[in-house]
């Protein structure tokens, strides 16, 4: 970052608000009876878990913790309709969204009727013709089932049509397959479609399905409503193992598969999406499935500790691009194939894929970040987006449009503010786009405000797919930023401190008492710790592109504790303006210098060559 992007952020974009969590309950209490630090006790209270049930579940969760999939509303139904037409030998066409979850979901469905089909008929799972899938293309079809996947159908004779973490707001295309004289099930996870009169009553819509599961439903009695479109997949499936004389234990082969698919669609890291997503990880390290044991080598992390990074960075994109650049099915085919060598042959076709969508993203955010500096530098706020937006509106032409979603999430972090961000669609002045929010902007509604601005749009709160004439562009960007109501405050990132605690109190004890609240993740973050006034005694920086800071850190009893941030240059720039040059040599040196710090961190176990030392990540430091 050169002085001049940096002077024009720390104008625009809002540095971090440290604020401390103050959830009140007797933490001392709570560690004695699951065994752990009050500080620990004191975090998982910070994460919601109030009840002993609660913190055990949060602690210990395993199968025995499960919900009943009879709750799910119309699930018993669509069993019973599937086991039925299976026992019938009846055509069934499962058709799934393209992404990591789509994609799981129709894994989970394929096998599991292809293993009730072999129950039924006492045959091989194999031998079962009766059960195939579909995805439809993200740029030639769009999100979910359509006309043309359900034209495909009735040529190929299908009788039955499931559907996977899509349908609940294909009304017309449902209504369509019935007319054809097709049964239709739909599952699904996503927020029912409604309709809202002059005072504000909402009529929710289902489609005329012969069965209609998704625990979002108003009427559905499933007591948890975090479940991604494949955990509603594989309820459907255990059900029908039920029913069907399966062993339901068997359902276990799926969570490795449905682990990462809630990790991938960011569901919330909680009850029992906990237990799936635990299980993908000690699964993954010797994976069953070919393909992901392929993936986990090549990938050079078969070796190590697998996290929620993994899912969310290595295998979940990988899974992803194929049907961001090209066709899902390339994808669920790898996730099928049981050949190792075959496997390992679609793991690196999959891989490159992603390296090819990492440099496409990229190279966006780039294009998107000199542009902003650019236009908010000239100081003359035109047409065009600058960091003065408080909603943020970019266009990149010559773009797949398949990647504008995550140049958007990745724009939203960087300026915490919500971010839209558009290229060429398929149609001529037409521009296809992306967007991505902060919780304190409610992007569905406030693009529905504007909505004659769009040619189509469709999304949630915190997220969005649209269309737009591209003369429509400078308008829209205007009249979303003079709708805007965004504070100071509302573009002002949290840093949510759970405890104030000196770095002496760390050990390795605590750190691995920590461990225990894994899996880190969306609705169960990390856990971060904060010192005021801390001596710097030392900073290196390391690596063979010099991007490790380390520091040496005073821990105030006579002590020191090694700290690691991957931002060295931005380090070295902060301590030069905090606290002059000469203050900043003598950290470098490590001689005795006055340099005082805030830090935000949380501890770490550091293993090298047998030997585990503590160290801390530094999450985020300011001027004490």
């Amino acid at each position: 970052m050169n002085k001049i992007e940096k002077d024009i952020i720390d104008r625009y974009v809002m540095k971090p608000d440290w604020r401390i969590m103050s959830r009140r309950a007797d933490f001392k209490a709570i560690g004695n009876i699951f065994g752990v630090d009050p500080v620990v006790a004191r975090v998982i209270v910070n994460r919601g878990m109030c009840t002993e049930r609660d913190i055990d579940m949060y602690l210990n969760g395993d199968r025995e913790f499960l919900h009943d999939p009879a709750l799910m509303k119309d699930l018993p139904e669509a069993g019973h309709i599937i086991y039925e037409k299976l026992k019938e030998n009846k055509h069934i066409r499962i058709i799934s969204d393209y992404d990591v979850d789509g994609v799981s979901s129709n894994y989970i469905l394929l096998l599991g009727m292809r293993r009730v089909w072999a129950k039924i008929h006492g045959a091989d799972p194999d031998e079962c013709g009766v059960v195939d899938y579909d995805i439809p293309h993200r740029i030639h079809d769009g999100y979910g089932i359509n006309k043309r996947l359900i034209d495909v159908a009735e040529e190929d004779g299908v009788d039955t049509i499931v559907t996977c973490d899509n349908g609940i707001a294909a009304l017309e295309q449902t209504r369509y397959a019935k007319s054809l004289g097709m049964t239709v099930i739909i599952t699904d996870h996503h927020q029912i479609p409604y309709e809202e009169d002059e005072d504000g009553k909402r009529t929710y819509m289902l489609p005329n399905a012969d069965a209609v599961i998704d625990n979002q439903r108003a009427d559905c009695e499933y007591p948890f409503k975090g479940l991604c479109g494949a955990g509603v997949a594989c309820k459907l499936i255990q059900y029908l193992y039920r029913i069907s004389g399966v062993d339901e234990r068997e359902v276990q082969d799926f969570y490795e598969i449905l682990g990462l698919a809630t990790n991938c669609d960011m569901m919330d890291l909680v009850d029992e999406n906990r237990v799936y997503v635990k299980y993908a990880l000690a699964s993954l390290k010797d994976s069953r499935n070919a393909g992901l044991n392929a993936l986990m080598k090549l990938s050079g992390r078969s070796e190590k500790k697998i996290s929620t990074f993994d899912l969310g960075f290595l295998i979940g994109p990988c899974i992803n691009a194929a049907g961001r650049l090209g066709d899902a099915r390339t994808s669920l085919e790898f996730l099928l194939e049981r050949d190792p060598v075959a496997a390992g042959e679609k793991a690196a076709e999959l891989l490159g894929i992603n390296e090819e969508r990492k440099a496409m993203t990229e190279a966006g955010v780039r294009r998107i970040t000199d542009m902003l500096v650019k236009n908010t530098a000239n100081g003359v706020f035109g047409d065009e987006a600058t960091l003065a937006d408080r909603v943020l509106l970019a266009y990149i032409p010559d773009i797949h449009e398949s990647v504008v979603g995550i140049i958007a999430s990745r724009l939203k972090e960087a300026y915490s503010r919500p971010v839209m961000v558009f290229t060429d669609g398929e149609g001529e002045g037409i521009l296809k786009g992306s967007g991505r929010s902060v919780e304190s902007y409610n992007m569905f509604e406030e693009l529905s405000k504007v909505r004659d601005m769009f040619t189509a749009f469709g999304g949630h709160a915190m997220a969005a797919g649209f269309s737009i004439k591209k003369e429509n562009l400078a308008l829209l960007r205007r009249r979303l930023n003079e709708n805007s109501e965004l504070t100071d405050e509302d573009i002002t990132p949290k840093l949510m401190i759970d405890v104030p605690m000196p770095l002496w109190y760390n050990s390795i004890e605590l750190t691995e008492q920590l461990e225990r609240l894994e899996p880190y993740g969306k609705g169960n973050r990390r856990p971060l710790f904060a010192q005021a006034d801390v001596s710097v005694i030392r900073a290196q920086i390391l690596g063979k592109n010099r991007n490790l800071l380390k520091l040496t850190l005073d821990m105030g009893d006579g002590r020191s504790i090694d700290a690691i941030n991957f931002e060295p240059d931005e380090f070295v720039n902060n301590i030069k303006q905090w606290f002059g040059e000469d203050e900043c040599v003598k950290i470098l040196d490590g001689r005795p210098n006055e340099a005082l710090i805030d830090v935000a961190y949380y501890p770490q176990i550091n293993e090298f060559r047998g030997r585990r030392n503590l160290q801390v990540k530094l999450e985020s430091y300011r001027k004490s």
